[in-house]
């Protein structure tokens, strides 16, 4: 914990530091993207063969229908009475998705993801039959095929013990799929084009607006809202559009963030932005801890000594006696607790944080009255309630 501390006040000495030194910007690609500009997901279903014994199993009906299909368009007809008697262990079901790329043309190859949706066991030194991939269109963009890649194995006995590294129902084909539909994206002749954010903020699209104004020379951008930038694109760019953007993307703007603190309880992580500040207020915590120690002392009898008292059976004795119990005398060890309790409280100074201090400045103070990761969560959550913190306190 004293190291976790230790590497805290280090980071934020860092930010410190950083905050008052020059400001380095983010590329403009890193920060947005141009709408229209974007992969499209695909998605199909397919067949896996060639499997070890480890495909699905004879109550998959889908498998089987799918089988029996396939074997149809081959030519080859399949009685609807055997169509129970069809094996699967060799063969699995699965959906198969991948990502199509923008500009990706006819002819390029991309990388598919396989993953089994019957009860297959595994799909290691499988082969993906041809399966098309649709857009939310329904329209075949690629088509994929080949070997697949698992990256894991699962092996059991016949006892039902096993041993699994990774997911083996899940399996890559590295540039699996051919493009065979484009998605049409012109940029030569465009007039203007549309500049998202990825996190929007009014201040950062203005910081965005000035920037690309600044490295044009003339009002080609303007806010629509927090998180779009119309830009007109100037009559000699119109004919050299994809280098016009290339020279656009490099464009270093400061983002601009909320201040925010962000608490992970469970692993006592605080990470606190720049731009968090606090009013005056002041702190003071103090820990109560309470120790009980508990010891078993056990008391045995001296050596020697007679069995331990009992009670014996009901015995006659001489006329004008009765009867009654007869007691045996003796020692037996005894076991007897020992508690020992204490109680201690740490007997904390108060602190007073002084409005507008920076997050170097909060640190520190903090950290001057013994305060932990986790007793930094509890004292940030108090100042919040109080009003003093302004920052967004987020907890994970």
């Amino acid at each position: 914990m004293k190291r976790f501390c230790l590497l805290l006040f280090i980071l934020c000495g860092i930010l410190g530091f950083t905050a008052s030194g020059p400001a380095w910007g983010a590329r403009l690609k890193d920060i947005a993207t141009f709408k229209g500009m974007r992969s499209n997901p695909l998605i199909g279903y397919g067949l896996v063969v060639g499997l070890n014994g480890t495909g699905d199993g004879s109550n998959t009906e889908f498998t089987i229908r799918s089988i029996v299909n396939m074997l149809e368009r081959m030519g080859i007809h399949v009685d609807s009475e055997r169509v129970n008697q069809v094996k699967l262990k060799n063969i699995a079901a699965v959906m198969v998705t991948a990502n199509l790329p923008p500009f990706a043309r006819v002819g390029n190859r991309i990388d598919v993801v396989v993953s089994s949706i019957g009860d297959a066991k595994s799909l290691q030194g499988g082969t993906l039959l041809i399966t098309p991939l649709k857009g939310i269109d329904q329209q075949v963009y690629a088509l994929a095929q080949g070997p697949i890649v698992t990256g894991g194995f699962a092996v059991s006995g016949a006892a039902g013990g096993g041993v699994q590294k990774n997911h083996p129902t899940v399996g890559v084909l590295t540039k699996g799929a051919v493009v065979e539909r484009e998605v049409s994206v012109h940029l030569d002749g465009k007039q203007e084009l549309l500049l998202t954010l990825f996190n929007p903020d009014f201040t950062t699209a203005e910081k965005v607006r000035e920037t690309i104004n600044q490295w044009a020379g003339e009002e080609i951008a303007r806010s629509v809202d927090s998180g779009t930038i119309r830009i007109a694109i100037p009559e000699p760019a119109r004919g050299r559009v994809a280098s016009w953007i290339s020279s656009l993307e490099r464009l270093e703007v400061v983002p601009d963030t909320v201040a925010k603190v962000i608490l992970n309880e469970k692993t006592g992580t605080i990470v606190m932005g720049e731009n968090v500040r606090i009013s005056t207020v002041a702190v003071a915590h103090g820990n109560l801890s309470i120790q009980i120690k508990e010891k078993l002392n056990v008391s045995q009898p001296p050596p020697l000594s007679p069995s331990p008292p009992r009670q014996a059976q009901p015995m006659a004795l001489p006329p004008g006696g009765g009867t009654g119990p007869v007691i045996v005398p003796g020692g037996s060890t005894v076991i007897t607790p020992d508690s020992e309790v204490s109680a201690k409280e740490d007997n904390q100074p108060m602190v007073v944080l002084q409005a507008g201090v920076s997050l170097g400045e909060v640190v520190r103070a903090l950290n001057a009255i013994g305060a932990t990761s986790r007793d930094l969560i509890s004292i940030l959550q108090s100042i919040k309630a109080a009003g003093a913190l302004q920052a967004d306190l987020e907890i994970l």
